[in-house]
């Protein structure tokens, strides 16, 4: 799988952790940013990832930052875009199997790695359910 990262400082540590941690299971990864543990804006590096997401140019996306609500916002506004923010395993499950989400955002200041890592891969082994989770996905967009 291909997938797209990004961050902004809250998330930095996280984040290059993570690359590492995909990239040995086989994963492709793009990154997004930011590469600086100095203060900066989480949109900035949202919207890149977004895109690509968006496009097809990576297949999914993982974003982090200090609440991870900052990324879901700013990536549920792209058309296609399905940002679900997980604290446990249990959500990072849901957001896939019910919502289909093809971007997860964790809180880095509020998870620990290893919990996101646990997330990172329940959300990639989920499948999606499909079926009446379809229909209400369908009714997302205006």
């Amino acid at each position: 799988m291909k997938i797209g990262i990004c961050s902004d400082h809250a998330g930095l540590d996280y984040k290059t952790r993570l690359i590492a941690y995909l990239l040995g299971k086989g994963h492709q990864v793009v990154n997004f940013g930011t590469d600086s543990s100095e203060s900066c804006d989480y949109p900035d590096f949202a919207h890149r990832l977004g895109n690509a997401v968006a496009s097809g140019d990576v297949d999914a996306g993982i974003a982090l930052c200090g609440t991870g609500n900052g990324m879901a916002i700013t990536l549920n506004h792209h058309h296609g875009i399905r940002a679900g923010l997980a604290w446990n395993t249990e959500i990072a499950r849901l957001v896939k199997e019910h919502n289909n989400a093809n971007v997860l955002v964790m809180p880095a200041r509020f998870v620990s790695y290893r919990m996101a890592v646990m997330m990172v891969r329940t959300w990639i082994e989920t499948e999606f359910a499909g079926g009446r989770h379809q229909r209400r996905i369908d009714k997302i967009e205006l």
